[in-house]
């Protein structure tokens, strides 16, 4: 599913224009992005939760030019689903 079928079903669901509910969506998409490259967690009861995992540095082996490469510490964003969503999506087949 694109981001264009999410719009299409909100707007078909909802009876609101696509271009209105385009808006929102972008709109949630940034402000989810701003919080978490501000270092804050998004809670979204019922869905799951986008936060930030730390990584360590690390060393590792570029293995075509056989030589070993520093990676520095850096955060990641990361999305771990509410039990009621796993639940839902364990249940469907």
């Amino acid at each position: 599913m694109t981001k264009a079928d999410i719009i299409d079903k909100i707007a078909k669901s909802t009876g609101a224009e696509k271009v209105q509910v385009s808006s929102i969506v972008e709109a949630f998409m940034e402000n989810v992005k701003g919080s978490m490259a501000s270092g804050e967690n998004v809670y979204l009861r019922g869905f799951g939760t986008f936060h930030i995992k730390h990584r360590a540095e690390k060393v590792a082996r570029n293995i075509s030019k056989n030589t070993t490469i520093v990676i520095p510490a850096h955060n990641v964003p990361a999305f771990k689903p509410a039990k009621e969503f796993v639940d839902k999506v364990k249940e469907s087949k």
